[in-house]
């Protein structure tokens, strides 16, 4: 059973980073070794955060792994700071693994920027040269390398994950003894096949919208805090915040002040009540407030808006 020592990312989904790298590599009766670079806070509506991990903590895994086991093929990903880039290819200088292939991990799959500019271009000055492989997307382009680096470049493909098992895949090939060639087309026989039998984890985006619509309609005019609705569907206010930007393209407070707008507005129509009483009867701590709130949304005082519908019905 052969090693290959995998240096990238974590991926909370599984659908790529080291989670799908030990799936693949062992799927493929090869020996996942992991040095994380980066643990990220993500699920099927995209990355919310991250933790680089101190540079000296990848360093220690790496030569960890690669001293006692000594992998010929080592992969790399995702790679985020200048500090660990410079740690990861001084070891790479020192240790010379016979196979070294980079996936090129710029962006994910729903268009975001990974890794700063900065260290964009000393990746492709320090880590590039080293490398055996280099994977990158069919629409990426890439400084000219030397001839005796392959440059493999995929079709891009909206599944999560997929150039990430295609390099994991391609890794474990070229450590059991095929050439690059050989293992490139098993890689993407492997993925391809995968891809087909295998779809992404699926969230609850659209169920999760449409209960907190649902949640506004009936608490909209006694609460207005993001944070309750959160606690109401029992999701965390930064998921909550991807959700319905998935959907619409809005903030949870936009979508709350948008619907709290409409039913102050249809209460100010509908009622002669004193503006003060409809303030407290709608959650608000005082008229001030609540004109406040009112002109910021509408342009208009509540009063000015009264008078503004009145005078346009008398014109008809």
């Amino acid at each position: 059973m052969k090693a290959v020592l995998t240096i990238t990312g974590s991926d909370s989904c599984g659908g790529a980073g080291i989670q799908a790298d030990i799936k693949t590599i062992s799927q493929l009766g090869g020996y996942a070794l992991t040095a994380i670079t980066s643990i990220t806070v993500q699920n099927t509506l995209g990355i919310q955060n991250y933790y680089d991990l101190p540079p000296e903590t990848v360093r220690g895994q790496v030569e960890a792994v690669i001293n006692d086991v000594e992998p010929n093929v080592v992969k790399v990903g995702l790679i985020r700071t200048l500090a660990t880039l410079n740690v990861i290819v001084d070891l790479l200088q020192k240790y010379r693994p016979d196979s070294i292939i980079y996936d090129a991990v710029v962006r994910t799959a729903q268009g975001e920027q990974l890794i700063p500019d900065d260290v964009h271009d000393m990746i492709v000055r320090r880590l590039l040269p080293l490398c055996t492989v280099v994977i990158i997307g069919k629409e990426q382009s890439i400084s000219k390398l030397p001839d005796s680096i392959h440059t493999i470049a995929i079709d891009d493909n909206p599944q999560h994950g997929y150039a990430n098992g295609f390099s994991s895949a391609l890794a474990c090939f070229v450590s059991q003894g095929l050439s690059v060639a050989e293992a490139k087309g098993k890689a993407l026989a492997f993925v391809n096949a995968q891809s087909a039998t295998v779809s992404d984890a699926t969230g609850r985006c659209g169920e999760l919208y449409r209960l907190f619509l649902e949640a506004i309609a009936e608490r909209g005019d006694e609460y207005h805090d993001i944070n309750y609705y959160a606690d109401h569907l029992n999701v965390s206010a930064r998921y909550l915040a991807q959700v319905t930007h998935r959907a619409v393209g809005l903030t949870p407070k936009q979508i709350v002040d948008k619907e709290m707008t409409r039913i102050l507005q249809s209460a100010l129509l509908s009622s002669a009540q004193p503006l003060q009483q409809l303030a407290y009867d709608h959650g608000f701590t005082s008229q001030q407030h609540f004109t406040k709130f009112f002109k910021k949304q509408t342009g208009l005082t509540p009063s000015q808006y009264r008078a503004e519908v009145k005078r346009k019905a008398e014109e008809r």
